[in-house]
């Protein structure tokens, strides 16, 4: 029920109409009966800022930012945690007094769902596709928590520098070495991929409606012990999922990624814990 109480936290995206966050966190509210209430907005990024000043006057409690929006708010951030820092991008904020301090959750989550796939990778080699933001948090907490190696390859266009920075802070702080190289660079990608004990894709190319898209050009780069993932989560089964799981690979995809940096994020906002096996058995079980 809506109140004239009732707190407002939402989503900052384009596009987002195919969120299931909404759903996920209306969810929790209900279940710990705050009063709150959780939005989508499609936005375009050049009028980012002039929204995020808007919430701030309304007083919302904070909000998440997906695609394209997470290097945009980490810019307008008045503070930023240590994770955000060493990511350089931010997916979920708390406005307290005016004051909008940004947060990544993106990498925790995407760990946890390693976890909860079954898998470990402490230790292990990843080789990552994609320099946009998901990127940047996933080798960031991976190389925090423990992963030996990372190989990234991305395209050289306007997120390279970035994600060079990113890399940098990384090698520069912590014991894991990463390399970045081109997305072009076929040899070197079948040679990342038969190293590592893990594949992320992090970039939204497969994302619906474009699914023909994939970004490894045919299962002879794979090998059958290794792990795929995607960041996507629509569709479910992505073309690089669906050819993994032909050449004999285990697969998973982004929607626990989703479930658990949105628990994080819940916890910041509500100082409760998010019911994520409710949530987990309601909205996600069919993936």
């Amino acid at each position: 029920m809506i109140t004239g109480h009732t707190g407002l936290i939402c989503l900052l995206g384009s596009p987002v109409a195919h969120s299931i966050s909404p759903a996920m966190h209306n969810e929790a509210f209900a279940y710990h009966k705050l009063d709150y209430v959780y939005l989508a907005f499609d936005v375009a990024p050049e009028r980012f800022c002039q929204v995020v000043d808007a919430l701030t006057v309304m007083n919302a409690r904070g909000f998440n930012c997906t695609m394209p929006h997470k290097r945009l708010m980490y810019e307008r951030a008045d503070r930023l945690s240590p994770e955000a820092q060493l990511i350089g991008a931010v997916n979920t904020v708390v406005q307290e007094d005016g004051v909008l301090t940004g947060y990544n959750t993106d990498g925790k989550g995407y760990m946890a769902a390693v976890r909860d796939a079954g898998y470990e990778i402490i230790g292990e080699k990843m080789t990552l596709l994609g320099a946009g933001g998901a990127a940047a948090s996933i080798i960031s907490q991976a190389a925090l928590d423990g992963v030996s190696e990372i190989d990234l390859l991305a395209r050289k266009g306007k997120s390279w520098d970035a994600i060079q920075e990113v890399v940098d802070r990384i090698n520069g702080r912590i014991k894991c070495q990463v390399r970045m190289y081109e997305l072009q660079d076929r040899e070197q990608m079948k040679k990342s991929i038969q190293e590592s004990r893990i594949l992320v894709n992090a970039s939204s190319v497969g994302m619906s409606p474009h699914e023909d898209g994939c970004l490894v050009p045919d299962s002879t780069f794979l090998h059958g012990g290794l792990i795929v993932s995607d960041v996507i989560y629509n569709p479910r089964e992505t073309k690089l999922l669906r050819m993994a799981k032909e050449a004999g690979c285990p697969v998973f995809n982004g929607m626990y990624m989703l479930l658990y940096q949105g628990a994080y994020a819940f916890e910041l906002w509500t100082g409760k814990e998010m019911p994520a096996e409710l949530i987990k058995e309601k909205y996600f079980r069919a993936g």
